[in-house]
């Protein structure tokens, strides 16, 4: 394998590990000064970012599948943080809505990420931080072109 390609995979594999380690959600809930259970702040957080957004989507962007995925959303509206509503796109989908509640709590989630984020890029210049994102935004943004289900 390339070099290059192989330290890249390796730095990608090492960066996912950082931020599937369960302590890290741990560490940002305790931070934020919120409860939930850690399998549903990520689908929260999705919903507030992308929504609204029917499950099958959630699902996808997730990792997980959809009767996972439509339980963990359940148990969102039972706390009060989502709601769902028919589609006016698609009447056959239910879409998944943050709540003023929800938004509340994705507020604090992310003035606690804000906080835990600036000591780790402290040292960094405000062009090499500027560089980070629009150099990770390509790289998604271009993995996601070539990852596309073709039609061919």
């Amino acid at each position: 394998m390339n070099p290059e390609l192989r330290e890249l995979h390796e730095t990608l594999i090492d960066l996912i590990g950082i931020f599937n380690q369960p302590q890290q959600d741990a560490v940002l809930i305790e931070e934020a000064g919120i409860s939930i259970d850690r399998a549903l702040f990520p689908l929260l957080v999705r919903i507030e970012r992308r929504g609204p957004m029917g499950i099958g989507e959630l699902a996808d962007l997730a990792g997980r599948d959809y009767t996972t995925v439509s339980r963990q959303v359940t148990k969102l509206e039972g706390l009060g943080l989502v709601t769902r509503q028919v589609s006016p796109r698609d009447g056959r989908v239910s879409e998944a809505f943050v709540t003023e509640k929800g938004k509340a709590m994705t507020d604090a989630l992310d003035a606690a990420r804000e906080r835990l984020a600036w000591p780790i890029l402290a040292r960094w210049s405000e062009e090499d931080r500027k560089d980070l994102l629009r150099l990770l935004r390509r790289f998604v943004d271009d993995v996601s072109a070539h990852t596309q289900p073709r039609s061919d």
